[in-house]
C-alpha cells in the first residue's frame, strides 16, 4: 500500500484552475504553491486519490538539458503507470511519499528531498546536479483522468556545466531515453498527434526551456 501527498484542491485553486503551463519564480512558487502545499497538505493511500479530485497530488516534474538538447524518456510497459505505456517524455518525477518527509530541523524540505529522490532513482547522475535546479513553474490539466488528480512542480536541470555521458538512465527496465534537441521535440509537440504524454505537450508548447536563469537550490 502506497500513500503520496496531496493537498485539497481548494487550498491551491480557490478560483478558476490554470490549464497549461503558469510560469513562476522561485519566490512566487513558494509563496503561491509550496507553503500552502506544505502546510495543508497530508499523507491519504494513492489508490483513493487516483480517484479523488478534490485532492491534488503534487509531482516533481523535471526537465534535464543539456545545451540545446533535452532528455527524452519513453515510459514501458513494466512502468508502474499504465495510462502513460508507450508515451514519450521530457519530465522526471514522481509521487511524494512518506519517506521525503524531514526527520528533523534542518533537514531537507519535503518538496527537495521528494524532488531529488526521484531523480536519482530514475537517472544516473553526479552528486552536484541538484545545485542546478532552476524552478519553471506549475503544470495543471484538468482535461484527463491523469492530470485531474496530479499537479505538477516544474524544474529546469541545466546539466550544461556537465559532461552528457554523465548522464544515463537508472531505471532501464522501465524507460528508455535520450538526449534530443530540443528544437525537433518542440515541434513534434505542435502537431495534433503528438507523441508525449500531456504535461510534456503542454511544456514543450510553452517554450520556456530554452532561457537559462540562475541556478536555485531547492529549499
Amino acid at each position: 500500500m502506497e500513500f503520496v501527498w496531496v493537498v485539497p484542491r481548494q487550498v491551491l485553486f480557490a478560483d478558476a484552475a490554470p490549464h497549461g503551463l503558469l510560469p513562476l519564480g522561485a519566490e512566487e512558487l513558494e509563496e503561491r504553491f509550496l507553503g500552502p502545499a506544505r502546510e495543508e497538505g497530508f499523507f491519504i493511500e494513492r489508490r483513493y486519490a487516483e480517484e479523488h479530485a478534490e485532492y491534488k497530488q503534487p509531482i516533481p516534474y523535471v526537465a534535464v538539458c543539456h545545451e540545446d538538447k533535452v532528455l527524452c524518456l519513453t515510459r514501458l510497459k513494466t512502468q508502474g503507470e499504465s495510462r502513460l505505456h508507450g508515451k514519450r517524455s521530457i519530465g522526471v518525477g514522481g509521487h511524494i511519499n512518506p519517506c521525503d518527509q524531514p526527520l528533523e530541523a534542518g533537514q531537507s524540505d519535503l518538496f527537495r528531498q521528494a524532488c531529488l529522490r526521484e531523480l536519482h532513482e530514475e537517472l544516473v547522475l553526479p552528486p552536484e546536479a541538484g545545485e542546478l535546479l532552476q524552478p519553471v513553474g506549475l503544470l495543471n490539466d484538468d482535461t484527463t483522468a491523469v492530470g485531474a488528480v496530479h499537479v505538477g512542480l516544474v524544474y529546469r536541470l541545466d546539466a550544461s556545466s556537465l559532461p552528457a555521458s554523465s548522464l544515463s538512465i537508472r531505471e532501464s527496465s522501465a524507460m528508455t531515453g535520450a538526449l534530443e534537441p530540443l528544437s525537433e521535440l518542440e515541434q513534434l509537440a505542435q502537431s495534433d498527434s503528438s507523441p508525449f504524454e500531456t504535461w510534456s505537450t503542454l511544456l514543450l508548447q510553452a517554450g520556456v526551456l530554452r532561457a537559462a536563469a540562475p541556478a536555485h537550490v531547492l529549499s
